[in-house]
């Protein structure tokens, strides 16, 4: 094995192993920040010993086994007197004595608990939301603060910054590394689904940048949903958030052209659709119907996914059903955003102008000022209605707003495809 072979072997390795790692080590030393920096002096010591050693084979375990040495390293080096502390090290190298002669053992059995408890910890809604999905992605997903930063089209010194900001700002509050209960419990698994449909969202329609998409991001929000679904199998609308993630991602390959310009829903070629996906989407939705007779807001928007999923053409489509779905998630999460598309699935059941009279009432919404898709939509709704000059206006409006060049060409596209066409009157009820 080559030293590149031996690098691409640790980089595979870190990713899979360092949530674990991580997890493991803060339940230990009860400080997310320390743990990370453990697990990382764990690294530099693989990449070490690794390439003459080899690969080890149980590289977790060999992980954590030198990380457990590290830690007590830094606790007797410092000859820390804190009584916290002085436990710690003894709990530690009692757990070493224990535990060296079989690296095997040096991975919890507890593993699975240890990860939904950094998965709690990294979301916790004493940070903000971008700060959460940032430490989220680095502490859960294994992603380097490049990596991330990238991901979200920042400079990497300012991503850095971001994570030391939200370790500290978990440090100074006192956030426990645990799982809360009760209804703390659903409180906080709600800010825990939120980040990982922001990740995954940011990764479908990127906000900003020069991309549609960003499919590392849709990876990675999936990967985190799914090893959440295995850690809490009971709680319906985690199965309910993969399951529409599953829904939303099968269409990826769909929304992009050969040149990377956005393929919207209806013009979408569905044999490019993954089945496989689709599949396991509507599974999951199956499962997630069956735990909770109340539907919750990603059960009802993964429904709404699925009807999309089912239609083998887009005149198949069951519009009508979608505009009920929308209508019961709106009592279930009331959102501006929802009434849009609760519109937009109206305008196809029941022709444009029943949408565009649902649009309008959001125009002078202040959380919708600066959202493009508004414009967008109404400029959609006119041009099928005939009213070409002002939905022309409505499209550069949109374009103005978009910080996603990919999107703005779009819409400018659009509008001067009505340049040219004039105004006439349209009645027709329109699919």
């Amino acid at each position: 094995m080559t030293a590149t072979d031996v690098q691409r072997a640790i980089d595979a390795v870190w990713r899979i192993e360092s949530p674990r790692l991580i997890a493991g080590l803060a339940r230990r030393v009860r400080d997310v920040s320390l743990a990370e920096d453990l697990a990382q002096d764990a690294l530099v010591s693989a990449l070490q010993q690794w390439p003459e050693s080899g690969i080890p084979n149980n590289p977790g375990a060999w992980l954590m086994a030198a990380a457990k040495l590290r830690a007590i390293d830094q606790f007797r080096r410092h000859k820390l007197l804190d009584r916290k502390h002085e436990q710690l090290g003894y709990e530690l190298g009692h757990e070493q004595d224990r535990s060296t002669p079989d690296f095997d053992a040096a991975i919890d059995d507890d593993v699975g608990d240890d990860l939904l408890r950094l998965v709690f910890t990294a979301c916790h809604p004493v940070l903000a939301p971008d700060a959460r999905a940032a430490l989220t992605l680095r502490l859960v997903a294994g992603l380097t603060t490049a990596e991330i930063a990238r991901a979200f089209l920042v400079p990497e010194p300012t991503m850095a910054q971001r994570i030391v900001r939200a370790k500290r700002a978990l440090s100074a509050a006192g956030v426990p590394f645990d799982v809360p209960r009760g209804n703390d419990r659903l409180e906080r698994l709600s800010s825990v689904l939120e980040v990982i449909y922001l990740i995954f969202n940011e990764g479908y329609a990127a906000s900003s940048g020069s991309d549609w998409m960003r499919p590392a991001l849709c990876e990675d929000a999936l990967r985190i949903g799914r090893v959440l679904a295995g850690l809490m199998p009971d709680e319906a609308e985690v199965h309910g958030l993969v399951a529409l993630m599953e829904l939303q991602a099968s269409r990826s390959a769909a929304r992009v052209g050969p040149g990377g310009e956005p393929i919207l829903l209806l013009d979408q070629a569905r044999g490019r659709w993954d089945h496989l996906l689709i599949q396991r989407g509507l599974s999951g939705l199956s499962r997630a119907e069956g735990l909770s007779a109340a539907r919750g807001p990603y059960t009802l928007q993964a429904a709404i996914a699925a009807c999309h999923a089912r239609a083998r053409t887009a005149d198949e489509t069951d519009w009508s059903r979608i505009a009920a779905i929308y209508a019961e998630l709106a009592t279930v999460m009331p959102s501006p955003i929802i009434e849009l598309n609760r519109a937009m699935a109206v305008s196809m059941a029941d022709g444009p102008a029943a949408g565009l009279a649902i649009v309008d009432g959001l125009m002078g919404n202040p959380a919708l000022a600066t959202y493009h898709r508004l414009p967008a939509a109404r400029a959609d709704l006119l041009s099928k209605l005939g009213r070409h000059e002002d939905a022309r206006a409505e499209f550069l409006r949109a374009a103005e707003i978009t910080d996603n060049e990919r999107e703005r060409a779009m819409l400018m596209a659009r509008a001067k495809e009505l340049s040219t066409t004039k105004d006439t009157k349209s009645t027709k009820h329109q699919q």
